[in-house]
């Protein structure tokens, strides 16, 4: 394995663990219970960022890695990301609540998908 294929495999796992993470802490709560829960919010929304700065190292140092596997979301990751850590005070804690349901299953499947590959 190069050195290359280490640092690529090393954001993939620290993608699919900040995935698990935010999954976990939501697990078995209804919308309503994580509006209300800070804590719960704050968890989450840290692995978000986790997930996006590693989708940004990714991009940003191994573009044709990135291009090879077009149908992860990376510039959608890092999106989310640049928006949280830029303004903070301005999260849309639907938006959260939708990526925890939706957007989280489906990139960890395509992660969990590409990384035997790498």
């Amino acid at each position: 394995m190069t050195r290359h294929q280490l640092r690529e495999a090393d954001y993939l796992d620290h993608m699919l663990e900040a995935i698990k993470l935010a999954r976990n802490y939501a697990e078995g709560l209804a919308r309503e219970d994580f509006l209300a829960d800070k804590k719960t919010q704050q968890a989450v929304i840290l692995n978000i960022l986790v997930i996006g700065e590693a989708a940004t190292k990714l991009a940003d140092s191994y573009p044709d890695f990135v291009a090879q596997f077009a149908g992860v979301p990376w510039k959608q990751m890092r999106g989310m990301r640049n928006r949280m850590a830029h303004g903070y005070f301005e999260i849309n804690l639907d938006i959260v609540w939708e990526t925890i349901q939706q957007s989280l299953p489906d990139i960890e499947q395509k992660i969990r998908e590409i990384r035997p590959h790498v």
